[in-house]
């Protein structure tokens, strides 16, 4: 049967693309890889790697193998984890994702509050957009993510812990500045600055202000919500920010004005998400309970 050490050097190698690089990725020598690889391929009894001047290459039997292959080291790894953590929730390791238009803006409130309730946790945070973490929940690399609701994902569970109203920004001098009717019917007529595509912010934002589709097709897009700020200051459009970035500053500093619209407008909520049936589904809705205090 293939070792855990094996199967490590093969999802290592698959990741590199190089026996060099995957050596040193998980701490070997090159020619004790190469040998586990070999040995590896002898017990399988097939080839796995073509090795080449441009790297290593994975034949189609190597790429099943890594795949199973990783599939299996999370499974081990979750294992570890049950049993260290078995009847003491967060007294271990508990890997967190978080989007970045909730992680700069949430965490540095939560993260006081997890430490005095649970002062055995450590936390590992990954911070990325909403696709990807939820990809990584999927692959068990990630035990719960902080992303913003709503988001349809199959095998995927989670529940909101707060509404998160949208703020309209525009430059300091902008006639909406001065209006106490804000509707999102005025926002039609704007130059609506959003997030690059990928952010679920942008499609959130969209439905919100229910803007035509030639405002979908806008050239103008940032990374991130402080550039998005910036972007208003210098007079390039107006955009919506989520009021939990406004609580925390995201536009301090900035020749931006922020306005609440006349009728409230809730254009997301926050919510923590885990892998349906997971090993560490109860400790993600203890974590949703500790963070509802915080509104």
């Amino acid at each position: 049967m293939p070792t855990l050490r094996q199967l490590q050097f093969l999802t290592a190698l698959r990741a590199e693309r190089s026996f060099v690089a995957a050596a040193e990725a998980v701490g070997v020598t090159q020619p004790t890889l190469s040998a586990g690889i070999k040995d590896l391929e002898t017990t399988l009894g097939v080839t796995l790697v073509e090795r080449g001047r441009l790297g290593a290459v994975l034949t189609p039997a190597g790429e099943e193998a890594a795949e199973r292959a990783a599939s299996a080291l999370s499974e081990v790894e979750e294992l570890v984890r049950a049993v260290q953590t078995a009847g003491e929730p967060f007294s271990g390791v508990f890997r967190l994702g978080a989007i970045p238009t909730i992680a700069p803006f949430l965490l540095p409130r939560a993260l006081p509050l997890l430490k005095r309730k649970f002062p055995k946790l450590r936390l590992q945070l990954r911070e990325d957009l909403t696709g990807r973490l939820v990809e990584a929940l999927r692959a068990r690399t990630i035990d719960a993510a902080l992303i913003a609701l709503p988001y349809e994902a199959h095998g995927i569970t989670s529940v909101p812990i707060a509404e998160d109203e949208f703020l309209f920004l525009c430059p300091e001098d902008h006639p909406l500045a001065k209006r106490n009717d804000l509707a999102p019917e005025h926002l039609r007529s704007e130059e609506v600055l959003l997030l690059e595509d990928g952010h679920c912010l942008r499609d959130h934002a969209l439905a919100a202000c229910r803007l035509p589709s030639s405002k979908r097709s806008t050239d103008v897009g940032a990374t991130s919500l402080h550039t998005l700020v910036q972007m208003v200051g210098g007079g390039m459009g107006v955009t919506l920010l989520p009021k939990i970035a406004a609580e925390a500053g995201a536009a301090a500093g900035a020749h931006v004005a922020v306005r609440q619209f006349a009728t409230p407008m809730v254009g997301r909520s926050l919510g923590v998400a885990w892998r349906e049936g997971g090993q560490r589904e109860e400790e993600a809705r203890t974590l949703a309970g500790v963070l509802r205090e915080l509104f």
